[in-house]
């Protein structure tokens, strides 16, 4: 489909509240005048999403648990009705883990919690693409977030860890396969930013006050800086970057231990 032809469309996977990543991704695209449709993967959310979603003239604001082949398929069909012309940007920011399985030693990591955290936190950026692919326009961007624990040990992150390599891992092959049809996908590894997923990592607060002693610009991230990172990597602006994660993060992951 001819990109131009239309504007722009989004498909934003994980907004929870107003002080979600996703959520400062959306508007920053709604200020572009990029037509948004919300996934949001709890229904004790809709209270909450449903409002943020009126407020930006959403096209949809739809419950998907990306864990659901049924609610991505169902997800999938919203899309195709919402943009007949075809979709340009899947925002993927969704994660988890099972509380249990970040308190305890990362060795006593359950079978089932390992399974959960890779499933949510990585292959779901698959599934999500996959359910959406057949939408998507020459030059459609796929965008999804990561973190610095994915390389280096961060107290209180354990399976997450793993979990975020895997995702990361997921961003270059994907660029890899979906490149010949114009398609980029790209990460974002923001500092500690704090947001509701952000609250169950146990020491966040400690995780917080490091980064902001450590990193080169004396600080931690805003989430409309990492908003507008992505508002670039998302853009035509970006049009010959895939494969990469951009650091948002002050600075601290180019610092040794």
């Amino acid at each position: 489909m001819d990109t131009l032809s239309a504007p722009r469309t989004a498909v934003v996977f994980g907004v929870a509240n107003d002080h979600s990543l996703a959520w400062a991704i959306t508007r920053a695209l709604a200020a572009d005048g990029v037509r948004v449709g919300l996934a949001f993967g709890d229904e004790r959310l809709r209270r909450r999403v449903e409002p943020l979603g009126a407020s930006v003239d959403a096209a949809f604001t739809q419950r998907c648990d990306v864990r659901d082949d049924a609610d991505l398929a169902a997800l999938a069909e919203t899309s195709g009705a919402a943009f007949p012309d075809g979709l340009d940007i899947i925002v993927h920011c969704v994660a988890y883990a099972e509380r249990a399985d970040l308190e305890g030693d990362f060795v006593a990591t359950r079978r089932a919690g390992f399974a959960t955290a890779l499933d949510v936190s990585a292959f779901s950026l698959l599934a999500a693409v996959h359910a959406l692919r057949p939408q998507l326009r020459r030059g459609a961007s796929v965008l999804t977030l990561t973190f610095d624990g994915a390389h280096r040990v961060v107290p209180g992150y354990k399976v997450m860890g793993p979990a975020k390599a895997a995702l990361e891992a997921c961003v270059r092959a994907l660029a890899a396969e979906l490149g010949p049809s114009g398609c980029r996908v790209n990460a974002l590894s923001p500092g500690p930013v704090r947001t509701l997923a952000a609250a169950g990592i146990p020491g966040f607060r400690d995780m917080m006050r490091v980064a902001a002693e450590r990193a080169p610009l004396g600080r931690t991230v805003q989430p409309e800086e990492v908003a507008a990172a992505a508002r670039f990597l998302l853009s035509p602006a970006a049009s010959g970057i895939t494969g990469v994660t951009l650091h948002v993060d002050a600075g601290a992951h180019i610092l040794g231990a």
